[in-house]
């Protein structure tokens, strides 16, 4: 039995180990067997669509899907959860890679389902993309924010290329040239006037860095990306944040907008970025990406409210031309510059068309259909295309009825903007895979113009109280909190319990600053300066905080002399920046820059080395 924990897989042997409530079994045994949810999250079709292979992430397989007859016609087991997929020019060889801490890129024989060969890469490898030639693939290594290059003759890593934080999606030009990286968080502080994601280019003759790409401000969870077939343009699927407003409303995208950019493959700039939403119904969570091969539609999917939409690429670029002539192309977009604020600027020239399950996070599009594999619902939604009038859908089952326990609900939930008021968002928009952001939000529990940091989800339910203030007492009570003020939704009770069922279920991943799983020799040099730096006091194990709030001398404004919430330093490395108002961008910066008169632990002495050390050992925890 295996259950979704953000990344982390629970294997039966461990269950009881994790905390598997006792509800979720007792679901199992009434049927007579093992709960098993697919989860597909990623899918790849051979070159004539007659096989489609989908990556079943919380159930260790490919399923080989036949479209034609809306079956799963055979199935390859696997020793890891799937990340994702590639497929070669030939259709023989199946590229897999291993979502875990040890990265693989497994070859399969898509015949025998045989393994032919595993080549190592870094933790956590989610995206594969082959180039055209099928000579080199190209792997994102999500928490090691780089990509390694892999030679496919030689079954060997021959490069690594650095990205910027979290690569989760990548899309090569037709000749192969460029390579699309989409980093899926900003990186650096929170607290100044611009904070985004953006997207890496990188240069496949030499592995390098060719261009940076800065998305619009507030620009996170860059879920996906794709290119044009002429080659000319890349799309990225992301979130707009309005995260410098007090989070009062929803309407009109006040909080959570939902986004594609669009940037110049030749010039590599960003053109513009374009809302999904309507004025009055936002169009969550953007995920897959893709055109269609005769590169008419660009077609995206929506896993927060389980859609798809199809835009008009001709007359998406001919009105983007016309606004960036001055032209006035609607009643907001007068210029260029007025695009990102416009929820109309897609009127007449999109599709957006509800589809049969829940939580799309993947997209195969061919000349006839579009392929959408739905998370929460472990089916896949067909799509007839061309799109007439009466869109015609049919799904495909990969498993029989499961019951659905509560934490899976609570996981579903988590991610669906049903819950919110017009759809704009969802949990999982401020808290990409139960993390974080790495944006400051002016909530109002505190008070109007001191904005925090977000923070993880995970041991929220074991580390009380919730918020930096403390403002609630528990993580069950910010549940309700964040339903009822930041989804403004009313909901059954019942929600929330579910949701916290799910949140406590999150193990932490094991931090890329390990060596075979154990501290570096580095990181034991800073065990010991964290002890004697007095660091432990306040950050003791194995929860690494002692539930108590300090004023350490960092509050400004209108939080001058408020005692903070010691947070957690578990899986810290993940959750940049730090401090309550995310000032400091390293956890160096946190010991160097910003410890006032040593109020955060004696560090003002500490050389670089031991400094160095420090910094090591906290991010491996």
């Amino acid at each position: 039995m295996r259950r979704e924990c953000a990344g982390v897989k629970i294997s039966r042997g461990t269950a009881a180990t994790f905390g598997i409530i006792a509800l979720c079994c007792l679901a199992a045994a009434a049927q007579g067997a093992e709960v098993s949810y697919r989860s597909p999250l990623a899918m790849v079709a051979d070159r004539d669509a007659r096989t489609l292979y989908v990556a079943e992430y919380t159930a260790d397989s490919i399923a080989v899907v036949d479209p034609a007859k809306g079956i799963v016609a055979r199935r390859i087991a696997l020793p890891e959860a799937p990340g994702g997929l590639a497929l070669s020019p030939d259709g023989k060889t199946l590229y897999v890679t291993n979502a875990a801490p040890a990265g693989l890129v497994r070859f399969i024989n898509t015949a025998t389902g045989e393994e032919q060969a595993a080549v190592s890469v870094g933790h956590t490898p989610m995206a594969v993309a082959l180039h055209p030639d099928g000579s080199a693939l190209y792997v994102g290594n999500r928490f090691n924010n780089d990509i390694s290059v892999v030679d496919v003759a030689t079954r060997q890593e021959s490069a690594r290329i650095p990205a910027v934080r979290e690569p989760v999606a990548l899309a090569l030009t037709p000749d192969g040239a460029l390579l699309f990286v989409a980093n899926l968080l900003p990186d650096g502080p929170a607290d100044g006037a611009y904070t985004a994601a953006t997207v890496s280019i990188i240069a496949t003759a030499s592995n390098s860095v060719a261009a940076m790409v800065p998305l619009p401000n507030g620009s996170t969870g860059v879920r996906g990306i794709c290119v044009s077939p002429d080659g000319r343009y890349a799309y990225a699927t992301h979130i707009l944040a309005r995260y410098q407003l007090p989070t009062t409303q929803l309407e009109r995208g006040w909080m959570n907008t939902n986004a594609v950019s669009i940037i110049n493959a030749a010039t590599k700039t960003h053109v513009n970025t374009v809302l999904l939403d309507d004025v009055d119904a936002g169009a969550a969570n953007p995920w897959a990406v893709a055109c269609t091969p005769d590169g008419q539609t660009l077609c995206l999917t929506h896993a927060g409210t389980h859609e798809i939409s199809l835009i008009d690429r001709a007359a998406l670029h001919e009105k983007l031309d016309r606004v960036a002539a001055g032209e006035r192309v609607s009643e907001v977009s007068r210029s260029a510059a007025d695009v990102p604020n416009d929820l109309s600027f897609l009127v007449d020239i999109r599709r957006r068309i509800r589809l049969v399950g829940n939580g799309p996070r993947n997209l195969v599009l061919t000349a006839d259909a579009a392929y959408a594999g739905e998370y929460f619902t472990d089916s896949i939604s067909v799509l007839e295309l061309p799109v007439g009038g009466r869109p015609q859908i049919r799904s495909i089952a990969l498993v029989g009825d499961t019951p659905m326990t509560q934490e899976r609900n609570g996981a579903r939930f988590f991610n669906d903007a049903a819950l919110c008021f017009q759809q704009w968002q969802s949990c999982a928009s401020c808290h990409p895979d139960d993390r974080v952001d790495a944006l400051n939000w002016d909530l109002l529990n505190d008070g109007i113009g001191n904005p925090k940091n977000t923070r993880s989800m995970l041991l929220a339910h074991e580390t009380p109280p919730a918020m930096s203030l403390g403002v609630r007492d528990t993580a069950e009570t910010a549940v309700r909190a964040g339903i009822r003020h930041i989804q403004f939704a009313v909901r059954p009770e019942s929600d929330a319990e579910a949701i916290d069922a799910y949140l406590k279920s999150l193990k932490p991943v094991p931090s890329p600053y390990l060596q075979n799983g154990a501290l570096s020799a580095a990181a034991q040099r800073g065990k010991i300066i964290f002890e004697r730096a007095g660091c432990a006091e306040c950050h003791p194990a194995p929860l690494y905080t002692d539930l108590q709030h300090y004023d350490i001398g960092t509050g400004t404004g209108m939080d001058t002399g408020q005692s903070f919430d010691t947070p957690t330093l578990v899986e810290v490395w993940r959750t940049a920046p730090y401090l309550h108002d995310g000032r400091a961008a390293t956890m160096l910066d946190v010991f160097k820059k910003h410890n006032p008169k040593n109020r955060h632990g004696n560090t003002s002495n500490l050389t670089d080395e031991e400094l160095a050390d420090l910094v090591e050992f906290v991010l491996s925890l």
